[in-house]
């Protein structure tokens, strides 16, 4: 058998659109070495000082377990109840099924202004009823990131349902199988991938969350990209360029691990 493999034009026009894309992400590495104290080139001065800014500053690392915990929360939350909808509307296929897909789906056509909006008028009202879930409290961002990130979770897990044979959730049912055995038995262990590529993809877009953000935190609840929009904003701070220098290099490493178990899996055993 043949294999198409692309030709030397593919690929090279493959690698420059890659250096392309990369390059605004390389220029903030020198940008982090800088001695001086606002973002500029070193100009000769290299300094590690804004990188032991990241480790001295209680601010940035507040920050960065803050947005951990929300983004974990937010993950689980989001993923659970994208979860839920989905195997309801998969096994039971009710009426208005396309409806309700649709309206969960609002999140993620509704322009981001409109949804912060709305959703700082929620958070407002609730605090007045309680002071643990409302506005500038890290349960409220994370309400507001669930509503946010719900959208993304149902399509992929939608996705990973309509490749499952339906055939064997009805031998389940004609076996006897109970609707909580049909669900946690026969179905979701066949999408039990698409339900990890939803809690990753709902952690990420939690933890780099900011424009909904803005508008629902104040001084409590200052995640880390508030942080980093704060110090662009005002300040200048150079240690923004060096914790982004670091997000890259941890994002860099995880691509190259999850490169490293594909091919591992894909490669023939002998």
């Amino acid at each position: 058998m043949t294999s198409h493999r692309p030709g030397l034009i593919a690929l090279t026009a493959a690698a420059l659109v890659a250096v392309f894309l990369l390059l605004p992400l390389l220029a903030v590495v020198p940008v982090s070495f800088t001695a001086a104290r606002y973002l500029s080139m070193p100009n000769g001065n290299y300094a590690l000082t804004h990188y032991r800014t990241l480790f001295t500053n209680p601010d940035w690392a507040n920050s960065i377990l803050l947005s951990i915990r929300i983004g974990v929360v937010s993950s689980a939350l989001a993923t659970t109840l994208a979860t839920l909808f989905c195997v309801g509307i998969w096994m039971f296929r009710p009426r208005f099924a396309a409806a309700l897909v649709g309206f969960v789906l609002l999140p993620m056509i509704v322009p981001p202004v409109v949804s912060a909006m709305t959703l700082y008028f929620l958070l407002t009202g609730l605090s007045q009823v309680s002071s643990l879930v409302g506005f500038d409290t890290w349960l409220g961002v994370v309400l507001a990131h669930v509503v946010m990130i719900v959208p993304f979770c149902v399509v992929l897990i939608m996705v990973s349902l309509s490749q499952v044979d339906r055939r064997i959730d009805l031998a389940a049912r004609g076996m006897g199988a109970s609707v909580w055995q049909r669900a946690t038995r026969i179905i979701l262990p066949n999408i039990k991938f698409g339900l990890l590529t939803a809690a990753m993809l709902s952690f990420v877009l939690s933890w780099e969350e900011i424009g909904v953000t803005l508008f629902i935190t104040s001084v409590n609840a200052i995640t880390l990209p508030r942080l980093m929009w704060s110090g662009v904003r005002d300040n200048i701070d150079p240690a923004i360029a060096s914790i982004s220098v670091i997000l890259i290099v941890l994002t860099t490493l995880v691509l190259i691990i999850r490169m490293v178990y594909s091919s591992l899996r894909s490669a023939p055993k002998h």
